[in-house]
């Protein structure tokens, strides 16, 4: 029997070495391996994002590709080719860089639309389909896509059907100065990632996503999430609020932090932790607010603190 607590505080903590003073974000990018989301994760360049799935997978002992996204990129460079060999006179199917456990699509908005859409059947249905054979991905598997918000040249804003298949979005943000100071202290000799060592395996990994989904969510928990999500929806300022699926993210990724914290039930205060990484990114805001500059991340805290949370006493 896998301690499921214990597994995921090993890889937090592993994964901690290289992003240093990141934690908090390390927490939610293993929150989403737990819950079997995918993860994009959004900021400026030179903040961590790559060391970010590295480290992740070699925490894990999984397989690791990179796909570097450009415009000039093909969908068959992302999902693969069928290859005629003369020899047995067959096809055979030469497997792309998305066949693999953990796979970075860095900087996913330099692609053209085409090429991104070759990442939807993958992300959702976990098996991808070319020139009409089905195939199925390995066991477990995770895209973790990267995007820079500053640079909009030369890029192509993801679609809402693609954003809505990232579980979460994670901004990793600048570390403070001591933390900077940290981390050229632990890189004097060499990067910390060449010391990190496989802490669980992919059974591991594979059992503690049937832990999660075991995790007791109220009928009361289960109503508060939804109504969180339908608020979003009718928000004054949101063009397009959160779809089932988010209410489904946020269910699921608050089993997995409830997990996290030792607790084999979920508690209101796991599912507003995890509401903006989880929501704010399916909002879409109606041209008035981005005329004013109103983030989607304000629309989901006005939501949180406008639904009742279950149990909690109403002022007289």
């Amino acid at each position: 029997m896998v301690d499921g607590n214990a597994k995921m505080r090993m890889i937090i903590d592993n994964v901690s070495r290289v992003l240093i003073g990141k934690r908090r974000e390390v927490e939610l990018a293993v929150v989403a391996l737990a819950s079997e989301g995918h993860i994009l994760v959004e900021d400026v360049p030179g903040v961590g994002k790559t060391m970010l799935a590295k480290s992740l997978a070699k925490s894990i002992g999984c397989t690791f590709r990179r796909i570097q996204f450009t415009p000039d990129l093909l969908p068959s460079d992302v999902t693969g080719v069928s290859i005629y060999n003369q020899k047995t006179e067959e096809f055979e199917f030469r497997p792309g860089p998305i066949v693999a456990q953990i796979v970075l699509a860095d900087e996913i908005n330099r692609a053209t639309p085409k090429t991104q859409s070759a990442l939807l059947e993958s992300m959702e249905e976990r098996h991808l389909t070319v020139d009409g054979v089905t195939h199925w991905l390995p066991e477990p598997f995770m895209v973790m896509a990267t995007q820079n918000p500053i640079e909009y040249e030369g890029t192509f804003p993801l679609p809402e059907a693609q954003l809505d298949r990232f579980i979460m979005r994670i901004r990793l943000g600048y570390p403070s100065q001591s933390e900077e100071v940290a981390v050229l202290d632990s890189q004097v000799l060499s990067h910390p990632i060449d010391a990190i060592e496989q802490v669980v395996d992919g059974q591991d990994l594979i059992e503690i996503h049937r832990l999660v989904r075991q995790v007791r969510v109220d009928p009361f928990i289960r109503r508060y999430i939804v109504e969180i999500v339908a608020a979003t929806r009718s928000h004054p300022e949101a063009y397009l609020g959160a779809s089932p699926r988010g209410s489904l993210s946020l269910f699921r990724t608050a089993q997995a932090s409830a997990l996290v914290s030792g607790k084999d039930y979920v508690i209101p205060d796991d599912v507003k932790a995890l509401a903006e990484s989880v929501l704010s990114h399916r909002v879409i805001m109606n041209p008035a607010a981005r005329v004013r500059n109103v983030q989607s991340t304000a629309v989901v805290q006005e939501v949180l603190r406008s639904v009742p949370v279950p149990g909690a006493r109403v002022p007289v």
